[in-house]
């Protein structure tokens, strides 16, 4: 039986740079985000479901609008629940699936929303990448090339960052100061330990 281990962490925390890390030392990564992209492009119940509550614009010659779909979800807290509960399903679903499919000790689910999805209670444990807001708002900005604005509105969708380290088993501290290798050995050795 494999170890299902979640990595989460606010917007620009360097979540997706701790699992690399991890893919690195031979840890298969599910990235929930690029799944759940992936998904409604791709899957058509899926897709049709979206269109029935968002309409026809949020896919342009069969692919998603992405930016019209933000523009919705992030101005409109119904909308985003809405969203979320329909595409969260489906995703946490496709990870099982690729999780029972796997054949180390252990597999990362990657995804920003572990605890607000209640994907945490199919995990076994989970890692949360804690970096101070100022450096999230910089690397965000500089990634994403949206407004601080546009990022606080996003942050703010999601759980208070102390308080979802604290429902971590384990944190990795991404401040720039702190070398962040050394801390995902020490949990890869931990996890290689940890017996289900």
């Amino acid at each position: 039986m494999i170890l299902k281990v979640g990595i989460t962490g606010g917007i620009g925390s360097g979540k997706s740079t701790v699992a690399k890390i991890f893919e690195v030392l031979g840890i298969p990564v599910f990235y929930a985000d690029d799944a759940a992209k992936e998904l409604m492009n791709k899957d058509e119940t899926l897709k049709q479901e979206l269109i029935k509550e968002f309409g026809n614009e949020l896919y342009s010659n069969g692919a998603l609008n992405r930016s019209y779909l933000s523009s919705l979800v992030f101005s409109d807290p119904k909308k985003l629940t809405l969203l979320n509960a329909i595409v969260h399903p489906v995703t946490i679903a496709n990870a099982e699936k690729w999780m029972q499919q796997q054949t180390t000790h252990y597999a990362i689910k990657e995804a920003a929303l572990i605890f607000e999805s209640d994907a945490h209670k199919q995990l076994d444990k989970v890692i949360g990448v804690f970096a101070p807001t100022p450096l999230r708002l910089q690397r965000v900005r500089q990634r994403d090339n949206i407004s601080e604005d546009a990022i606080v509105a996003r942050m703010n969708k999601q759980m208070e960052e102390e308080t979802k380290m604290k429902l971590c088993d384990y944190v990795i501290t991404n401040n720039d100061l702190e070398l962040i290798i050394p801390q995902v050995l020490k949990i890869h050795e931990a996890l290689l330990d940890f017996i289900i």
